[in-house]
């Protein structure tokens, strides 16, 4: 292959894609930002969110120095291109978090102004700095895997030594999301508990009202954790599975490609290097592919948003499959892995379309909890934990539908393709649900400005929409997510295998410690430890935002008490000690649920060996996607039901179905913000830390 193709896609087109976001923070800073109040209040957020990414900041370089260290020293091979890799990666992922929070905190105040005039302006301000987000996910994350990979020595023949240093780029990338998703998730969901409980249900006043200490806080929160938060999430499952793909091409046999696709021995070299530049090549069409979808979402009609918004997912859809044909055209890359792509593709969408049923607001599901919440919060429960559980079918079938035909054309190789096919279209995907919390804070702004209703309504309209968007893009993510863990999966059997053979191969060792079939009860030991994990980093994160909302909760309730006329509205609250209050649980509480992540796994391969490592990760890979998925619907349909019945059914806002919604909403608050969406990075994390340390757990075992 031509490297001038490598070098325009992998190269040219993520540049490309950062001018785009350049012009689009332009093209967003150039609209009206309101009156003084609004921009005033909207000070207030940015400052708050910046405070917060500066502390989360400080504190994961400390983990990442330290974690530098422990690769360099105690790898073997090339550990300082490990340690170099991960350095980049953390770094990568910490700027794609930091980009879309600041264009974030900017946008919204402007959409607030521009819903003041229509709401096909309100719609276009949100979604382009949503896009700005997606873009520089995109660029930042196939920019530097094929710069890395250029440098490493992969176009010139050193594809698996290249490929053995970017795993340190995953690694870096999974630590800092982790960080990030949880730290991030349990601010924004203390002070949307806090806000909701003490303002809503104690003080009857409503949602985002200035009065409330929390107002503030908690649009803070939707910057950091439903912004940054999933910024680092989709970064570390784009860069993921792009690595995860070129590693088990050079981890291809030529008797495999002789079965698989008729490839003869002489030309085997030549279609594994190919096959190891088709992810980066696909990543690079399918940021054209994005950026040419983000013109098409464009609406003046509140009910046609979400329409508008999955036109372009569907038009940047098709333009990548495209793009692959065109690819697979002008490279030895075999016709059946086209294949892998549309399934990944169409898995995608797939997936998008059902969680979309199961959390639409106008869809049965949430229609049905809002009638449920007539009988009380117990029943309304009760309706979302059921919906919630029965979300899983599906979106798990159409997984195992894609893994099974993508095997079928192209092996291992042929799933993780599928997974970079299903976020191939991330830079506009990303864009969908970003925009999402900048539509829900300009609703406060809007709220805590005294704007004309009609404003709010706008921004509560693009706001709904984007709950829905919010749990489709954590499904694509928890969907993508399964397909990348098997893809890294099978690199770390062909990793210990490697280890294995250079140790004395696996008469050295007792077989306990290496098969992997269900009958060696290591694996079995390893199985239940891993689907146990899960669970546990559930309840930490859950408890998290339960301590952290109680301190809220107290705080809130001091202030109505000691501040005169602040219910009144003749006082202002002090909401900065609502947002440091939710800063340092936050900060304190991420510590040790991310470094289970970290831990968990190279205490299982040194007391276990080989199979309960693998055990491990298999057992954290079904309860964690099934977990991740149930707790995303359920609380996207919980919030999409108190939606639908502030809307004025079930008897409206203040109705006592309404205090039944907003219970069941609070609830469902830390499963879809914090715990759920976490667990995709789990297992990701995990299986990427068991493939990097593999080599020291085979030494041990010795």
């Amino acid at each position: 292959m031509d490297n001038s193709l490598y070098v325009l896609l992998g190269v040219g087109a993520p540049i490309a894609a950062a001018l785009f976001a350049l012009s689009l923070i332009r093209a967003i800073n150039a609209h009206d930002a309101g009156t003084e109040r609004m921009q005033q209040i909207a000070a207030l957020i940015r400052r708050g969110a910046m405070a917060f990414l500066q502390t989360e900041y400080s504190v994961l370089a400390v983990f990442v120095v330290v974690m530098f260290g422990v690769l360099v020293l105690f790898l073997p091979g090339d550990s300082l291109l490990v340690g170099v890799s991960f350095l980049v990666g953390a770094l990568l992922s910490a700027t794609a978090g930091w980009v879309g929070m600041r264009t974030a905190t900017g946008a919204a105040v402007r959409t607030t102004a521009a819903a003041q005039t229509s709401l096909a302006g309100a719609l276009r301000v949100a979604f382009s700095s949503g896009a700005v987000m997606g873009l520089t996910v995109v660029a930042l994350g196939t920019l530097g895997i094929a710069l890395l990979y250029w440098l490493y020595g992969g176009l010139d023949g050193r594809g698996p030594s290249a490929v053995g240093s970017l795993l340190g780029l995953s690694l870096g990338a999974s630590s800092i999301a982790l960080f990030a998703r949880v730290g991030g998730g349990i601010f924004t969901k203390a002070a949307d508990v806090a806000g909701d409980l003490s303002g809503k249900v104690e003080a009857g006043i409503p949602e985002d009202d200035p009065r409330n200490p929390a107002t503030i806080a908690d649009s803070v929160g939707d910057n950091v954790g439903d912004v940054a938060g999933m910024g680092a999430d989709l970064f570390e499952s784009y860069v993921g599975s792009i690595i995860s793909s070129v590693a088990l091409a050079w981890a291809l046999t030529a008797a495999t490609a002789a079965d698989l696709w008729g490839v003869g021995e002489s030309g085997f070299l030549a279609l594994q290097a190919d096959l190891a530049v088709f992810p980066v090549l696909l990543a690079g069409f399918g940021i054209v592919a994005s950026i040419l979808g983000t013109f098409t979402v464009r609406t003046d009609d509140e009910s046609k948003v979400q329409g508008a918004l999955l036109r372009g997912l569907i038009v940047a859809s098709v333009i990548v499959v495209g793009g692959a044909a065109a690819l697979i055209s002008v490279t030895s890359v075999p016709w059946p892995v086209m294949g892998c792509v549309v399934f990944g593709v169409v898995a995608g969408v797939v997936i998008g379309k059902l969680t979309e049923y199961y959390t639409g607001k106008d869809m049965p599901p949430a229609s049905h909890i809002a009638e449920q919440s007539e009988t009380g919060p117990a029943t309304n429960i009760i309706a979302g934990l059921g919906v919630g559980m029965m979300s899983c079918g599906y979106p798990v079938l159409v997984v195992c539908f894609a893994i099974f035909f993508s095997y079928q054309l192209g092996e291992l190789y042929g799933i993780a393709i599928a997974a970079v096919g299903m976020l191939s279209t991330l830079g506009i995907s990303l864009g969908v649900d970003a925009y999402g919390p900048v539509a829900d804070n300009a609703g406060g702004i809007a709220e805590m400005s005294k704007c004309e209703p009609f404003v709010r309504d706008r921004t509560d309209a693009l706001d709904a929409v984007g709950n829905t968007t919010a749990a489709m893009g954590k499904g694509f993510a928890i969907g993508s997510a399964a397909l990348t863990a098997l893809a890294l999966f099978s690199t770390f059997q062909a990793t210990a295998a490697d280890n294995v053979a250079q140790a004395g191969g696996a008469g050295a060792f007792d077989p306990r410690q290496l098969s992997l079939e269900l009958t060696n009860p290591n694996v079995l030991i390893g199985m239940f430890i891993g689907g146990m994990l899960p669970f546990i980093f559930s309840a930490l994160t859950m408890n998290a935002v339960g301590r952290s909302a109680n301190q809220m909760i107290e705080e809130v309730r001091r202030q109505f008490r000691s501040i005169p006329g602040l219910l009144e509205g003749t006082a202002e609250p002090d909401s900065a000690r609502c947002v440091a209050i939710s800063t340092q649980s936050a900060i304190k509480e991420m510590i040790l649920p991310g470094l289970l992540a970290v831990v968990a796994p190279v205490l299982t391969g040194f007391v276990l060996g080989v199979a309960g490592l693998g055990g491990l990760l298999g057992g954290a890979l079904v309860t964690g996607v099934l977990m991740a998925l149930m707790m995303a619907n359920a609380g996207g349909v919980w919030d999409n039901a108190k939606k639908l019945i502030e809307e004025g059914h079930h008897g409206g806002k203040g109705s006592e179905p309404h205090k039944a919604a907003v219970i069941g909403d609070t609830v469902g608050d830390p499963f879809k913000d914090t715990a759920g969406p976490s667990l995709n990075i789990l297992i990701k994390l995990m299986t990427i830390v068991a493939v990097i340390f593999v080599p020291l757990v085979v030494a041990w075992m010795r």
